[in-house]
């Protein structure tokens, strides 16, 4: 039980202190390499509380996301690649703090899970038996009976999130060509065709 609890409240002092500095630093890659730590360290929290999905869920779709994420701060900001690829020595150690920290963190739950596989009891969520629910179909049933509302509410906020961040990266530029689909569709065959007589031995 002392081990979960100290893990528990490593993760937890981790979590709350990379979730503040991804808000407060001003650089927009340690920004993102922080809120990849916040991640980690919710995923740590569910697998801590028998809630392995979810914790697979946030670690595959919100930390496979962060490169989405990083192309929109690319693209507002306008920063310049060759040089950031330049400064890759300077991002180093603060990437490599942040490794080892997640190699500490995974370290402690892998040992939090092999001192409370030998007492059941002192597991914070122990596995239920394998004739019972399973864990994903008993959320499964929950979102879609008693929060089918609200699921769809947050999916609707999603919606709006992702036309809006179109809406902020889409810039109107002017002399680009653009195909006008009903524009090609109106044309008429003498617009369209010309037919010239070309003299036998010369050119157009």
């Amino acid at each position: 039980m002392i081990v979960q609890a100290i893990v528990f409240y490593v993760l937890s002092a981790v979590l709350i202190a990379s979730g503040v500095l991804v808000i407060s630093v001003r650089n927009p890659v340690h920004a993102v390499l922080f809120l990849i730590l916040a991640f980690f360290n919710a995923a740590g929290l569910f697998v801590l509380n028998g809630a392995e999905f979810l914790a697979m869920v946030l670690v595959v779709v919100y930390v496979g996301a962060v490169a989405v994420l990083f192309l929109f701060v690319v693209m507002l900001l306008d920063i310049n690649l060759l040089r950031m690829r330049e400064g890759f020595l300077r991002y180093l150690p603060t990437g490599a703090l942040i490794g080892l920290i997640l190699l500490i963190e995974l370290a402690g739950i892998y040992a939090s899970w092999s001192f409370g596989a030998a007492e059941p009891g002192l597991l914070a969520a122990p596995a239920p038996d394998p004739g019972a629910v399973p864990n994903t179909d008993a959320l499964g049933r929950l979102i879609y009976t008693d929060y089918i509302y609200l699921f769809q509410a947050a999916g609707l906020i999603l919606l709006v999130a992702m036309i809006g961040a179109i809406m902020l990266t889409l810039r109107a530029r002017s002399g680009i060509l653009r195909q006008s689909i009903a524009h090609q569709l109106l044309r008429s065959r003498a617009s369209s065709i010309e037919l010239r007589k070309v003299p036998r031995g010369e050119g157009v």
